[in-house]
């Protein structure tokens, strides 16, 4: 394992007393002095700011680049308006998920954010497409999600409070361009802040002088996606997993479905279509087991206390602290009801655990 990459925060984190861990080839913070709960629940009440430097971010420009780009991704990316971001997939030919990301039109170019494990594959498939040229950025990535995160980025940027959900925009901030998008992975209101790496301490300073905000690390991050069910590619999804099984079909517009004006024409389509109009036998499914003790992935559910083979597995589980208690994303068959009554199995015992609905807390974006 060759060094660490470090973010351009790292000296913050340390100053702050982060406990760093590796992640996708980065050191990273996973927990503050605050701890995992009390920081996922502070971002829940106030307003939490997120390192999220590791990100890949990627500019495509060229001829006709969203129909380019729709021949990977099975989006409506040429009816994206200007200014306006999207979520979307890769798909594989098998018909698998290779990354999921955000899509933002930014006039006269494509503004993509990718998965840090998966970015150098991302990247070289992208330079697959012709007559697009593929821009790697070097830019500080930071995140302010929550319930203050309007009042607060307001005071340093008044006009981000026009902003709706999904909305992109570039403004100037004491002299420099940043490339905001109201947006985020916590279920929350929020923003995400594409900034020079020389100008992130400077932002996320005076982001931390405003009393509602703390540091959030990636512990709470993950717990917080989890209660707001949002997949998390490597663990909800991968490349033998379709889209329809990882609940994404929602992604894939009708236009872009059998029957669609542009059906098809993208990677796994003769799969991933099939499925999406069949139904998939499983999906991604939210559980609620009883007690506090959560599940975690990889755990074996079955349909009866006794016997019988498993029915599916887990691929996120960890305790929600908004909901006081665990929580779990499964894959399971598709036709099991909400409320029904499925067993995981931890340490050869058999527990009672509830088939709910996604997600398990509910999102409040600004619309």
């Amino acid at each position: 394992m060759g060094e660490l990459r470090r973010t351009e925060l790292h000296d913050l984190h340390i100053a702050r007393g982060a406990k760093m861990v590796p992640f996708a080839g980065w050191d990273m913070p996973v927990q503050y002095p605050m701890g995992v709960m009390g920081e996922h629940l502070h971002c829940r009440a106030h307003a939490g700011l997120f390192d999220v430097s590791h990100m890949g971010q990627v500019i495509l420009r060229g001829y006709d680049v969203a129909a380019r780009l729709e021949t990977l991704v099975p989006a409506d990316i040429q009816g994206l308006g200007a200014w306006r971001q999207r979520y979307g997939l890769f798909t594989a030919p098998n018909g698998g998920v290779l990354d999921d990301l955000m899509i933002a039109n930014k006039g006269d170019h494509l503004y993509l954010v990718i998965n840090a494990a998966c970015a150098d594959q991302d990247i070289a498939h992208l330079r697959q497409l012709q007559g697009v040229t593929v821009e790697v950025i070097d830019q500080s990535l930071l995140a302010l999600q929550g319930p203050d995160a309007e009042p607060v980025l307001a005071r340093l940027i008044p006009a981000v409070a026009d902003l709706r959900f999904m909305d992109s925009r570039n403004v100037d901030w004491q002299g420099t361009e940043l490339w905001i998008s109201r947006s985020g992975y916590t279920g929350e209101d929020g923003f995400e802040i594409s900034v020079p790496h020389d100008r992130a301490r400077a932002l996320a300073d005076a982001l931390l002088d405003q009393p509602e905000v703390a540091l959030i690390g990636l512990g709470a991050r993950d717990s917080l996606r989890l209660e707001a069910g949002m997949p998390l590619y490597g663990h909800d999804m991968d490349d033998g997993t379709t889209p329809a099984a990882a609940a994404l079909g929602w992604s894939i517009p009708e236009l872009r479905r059998n029957g669609g004006a542009r059906a098809g024409g993208f990677p796994g389509a003769d799969v991933i279509l099939a499925e999406l109009d069949a139904g998939p036998a499983v999906t991604r499914r939210g559980l609620r087991p009883e007690g506090r003790a959560p599940i975690r992935e990889g755990v074996g559910i079955f349909a009866a206390a006794e016997g019988g083979a498993p029915i599916g597995r887990v691929r996120s589980g960890g305790f929600g602290p908004s909901v006081g208690g665990p929580v779990a994303m499964a894959e399971l068959p598709a036709d099991l009801s909400e409320g029904a009554t499925v067993f995981a199995e931890l340490r050869g015992k058999r527990l009672p655990v509830t088939v709910a609905a996604l997600p398990f807390i509910q999102p409040h974006y600004k619309r």
